[in-house]
């Protein structure tokens, strides 16, 4: 899977993100501009040990991004979405896209691209979940509607035995 943050702000949530695109073997796609340098002290204490590990790029515009990956099916996460994410179906090479913490995906981008945009359901009047959380949420489901690949080793306890 691809995930994409366009002009993401806090390099904490950028950290993060990347730490679960290790997790999950998906790629991260970062689209200038960063409310960050790439190497932030709190991006990398964000991302632990695992950023050395992460397979990014980082383009200079959304334009850029779309011409270095011309065939992507991309799903573009915004709260303004008609369609909850649990109703598409998503491949395993597919991209997604969320916006930047202060304002999400501009607009124009996403009127060009109704049919791909996709929403978190929540209830009231929250505006939105934390960017990192968004990511996990969908890209599990993502990863789940694909078996999750390579994704499922089972873990071993530290000091005893499973039975």
């Amino acid at each position: 899977m691809n995930i994409v943050l366009h002009e993401p702000e806090i390099p904490e949530n950028t950290g993060n993100i990347g730490r679960t695109c290790v997790a999950t073997d998906s790629v991260l796609h970062l689209i200038k501009p960063l409310g960050f340098v790439i190497d932030d002290k709190h991006l990398k204490r964000a991302g632990l040990d695992y950023w050395p590990k992460l397979k990014y790029f980082v383009y200079e515009s959304y334009e850029d991004f779309l011409a270095k990956n011309p065939n992507a099916k991309i799903f573009y996460a915004t709260t303004k979405a008609k369609r909850c994410y649990s109703e598409v179906s998503f491949g395993p090479d597919d991209f997604i896209m969320f916006g930047k913490e202060s304002a999400g995906i501009p607009e124009e981008i996403l009127v060009d691209n109704e049919p791909t945009c996709i929403r978190i359901p929540m209830w009231g009047d929250i505006r939105s979940l934390n960017l990192g959380n968004s990511v996990a949420i969908i890209l599990y489901e993502a990863l789940r509607q694909n078996s999750f690949g390579e994704l499922n080793r089972q873990g071993e306890l530290h000091r005893l035995s499973w039975k």
